[in-house]
């Protein structure tokens, strides 16, 4: 299958930018997207075998918004939703979600989470 690829979806170029090192040092394959295009379009294009979601995107997008969206096309492929929230962890719309990970300094958890998605996705 090739690299193992990863969409990382954020409004904060920062931690787009953050998210794609780290994650690349790990052999990973790095996409990434603001928020603002079309999600399934963006998966087409992509085609991650894990996405990394922000809840807040901006004032009218919201990740759980997309996270429905994904769901709608595609049950399997892992979704880990990022926020710097953990409130969103009880939200019901966050259900679907694989994993969640409240943004920290310290990305390791995030790292332990993409590798399970992977393994998840049998990628």
């Amino acid at each position: 299958m090739g690299a193992k690829k990863v969409l990382v979806v954020d409004d904060e170029k920062h931690i787009r930018m953050l998210y794609r090192e780290e994650l690349e040092t790990e052999g990973y394959e790095i996409a990434t997207s603001d928020g603002q295009e079309d999600i399934l379009e963006v998966l087409a294009r992509e085609r991650p075998q894990v996405v990394v979601l922000d809840i807040k995107l901006g004032p009218n997008r919201s990740g759980l918004d997309l996270l429905q969206e994904i769901r709608s096309k595609d049950h399997t492929i892992p979704v880990i939703l990022s926020t710097a929230y953990d409130s969103y962890q009880h939200d019901l719309k966050s259900v679907t979600a694989d994993y969640y990970v409240v943004k920290s300094v310290d990305l390791s958890e995030l790292k332990d989470k993409v590798a399970l998605a992977m393994t998840k996705a049998g990628a």
